[in-house]
């Protein structure tokens, strides 16, 4: 528990870690010190004298740990789908001659986008099949060229089994691509044990890193060297400063590299992983588990109008529980406007995330009683609470 190293606001009890972490204390300090003492009295010496462009890999190494990664297999940079093209792009491309990209409805759309979009670039009669979650494992075989699964359902918090999936792309000669948006500093991820050949992920859900925060993408170690980056951007060329006319990618996990570094974000990043220095994912997950655990048995014992559609059993569910409601959305922003911040996916689900860091068994309780009074007495039935705002 290090509720003390984040500013939460007075009165305010936070469940939407999943979707945006709270501002952890020393990242202000950190971009604040960046911008006056590095960007200010060093100008462009920054890139230099204050590390700025290595951040990347440094920041890398610094995250590693927490999705089961080993060193040099990670680097920061860009936004999430950015990394999705990349990764899927170089995964076709280990497997010439195979057509499929086997997704499933439980991905995050924008994965599904940028799988559309390359597609729709390269032509080639590739297919995007997407099937239900359940349905994955039978849709694997030899005409998969790569699986492209999201471990956790940003929906409903189901989780998939990486090593089994994996293990069953492997046997199909397929290549698995993780997105562990919902994963990363939410549960252990063992990406090496698993020998996950790609992975990508973001920083600003529960690792905390803020808004815009850059992304990462993890390439298995056996294959950096060989792994097109498709995006051939002059940060990860092999010599950015010998301009070159021609692209040469860099040795390793830099060539996934594309463009400037967002220094501020990744100072900001930089704090944010002090948070995690000593803690161990596996109690992280423990805690998450009994939150959680404690909610749902609340909530149904306390609310009957709604209805759990994560899966019950928590070890089928990552670290948030939804449940549906017809008028969800006005629901939740009652919850909000009462001090409990969860958030709303379409058409119908109330999202509450669970962030042992900084959230405990009695801001839970307190959770509950707000949920309850509010479904109780339908105070989420005004109009102001029904007008949908452009971000749900």
């Amino acid at each position: 528990m290090r509720k003390n190293h984040f500013h939460l606001p007075e009165g305010v009890i936070y469940l939407d870690g999943n979707s945006l972490g709270p501002l952890p204390k020393k990242a202000a300090e950190r971009v604040t010190q960046t911008v006056g003492n590095e960007w200010g009295d060093l100008l462009i010496k920054g890139w230099n004298e204050a590390g700025w462009f290595h951040q990347p890999a440094v920041l890398g190494n610094r995250l590693a740990p927490l999705i089961g990664a080993p060193q040099d297999s990670v680097v920061l940079g860009d936004t999430l789908s950015i990394k999705v093209y990349q990764a899927l792009a170089a995964g076709l491309k280990m497997r010439p001659g195979r057509k499929v990209i086997l997704s499933d409805t439980g991905n995050f759309p924008t994965d599904l986008y940028m799988a559309e979009g390359l597609i729709n670039l390269i032509g080639n009669d590739i297919e995007l099949k997407v099937v239900s979650p359940e349905q994955v494992e039978d849709h694997v075989d030899d005409s998969v060229a790569v699986m492209m699964l999201t471990q956790v359902d940003y929906r409903t918090g189901r989780l998939h089994d990486m090593a089994s999936l994996t293990r069953k792309a492997h046997d199909a000669g397929a290549v698995a691509l993780w997105d562990l948006a919902h994963s990363a500093g939410a549960l252990p991820v063992d990406l090496e044990g698993c020998k996950v050949e790609f992975a990508v992920g973001c920083t600003y859900k529960y690792l905390n890193a803020g808004p815009g925060s850059p992304a990462f993408i993890y390439v298995r170690p056996d294959l950096a060297d060989d792994a097109e980056p498709a995006l051939s951007g002059w940060m990860g060329h092999a010599s950015p400063f010998a301009f070159d006319i021609g692209y040469q990618p860099s040795p390793g996990i830099e060539r996934m590299r594309v463009g400037t570094p967002p220094v501020l974000q990744m100072a900001a990043l930089d704090a944010a992983l002090d948070v995690w220095e000593g803690v161990s994912m596996h109690e992280v997950r423990a805690r998450s588990i009994e939150l959680s655990e404690l909610f749902i048995r609340e909530v149904e014992n306390r609310c009957p109008q709604l209805k759990l559609v994560s899966p019950r059993e928590y070890e089928n569910r990552g670290s948030q529980v939804s449940f549906a409601f017809k008028e969800g959305y006005a629901a939740m922003q009652a919850l909000i406007a009462a001090g409990v911040i969860g958030d709303f996916r379409a058409p119908d689900v109330m999202r509450f995330g669970f962030t042992p860091l900084y959230i405990d068994a009695d801001d839970v309780m307190k959770a509950v009683a707000v949920v309850e009074d509010i479904m109780r007495n339908k105070s989420w039935d005004r109009q102001e609470f029904k007008q949908r705002a452009a971000v749900t």
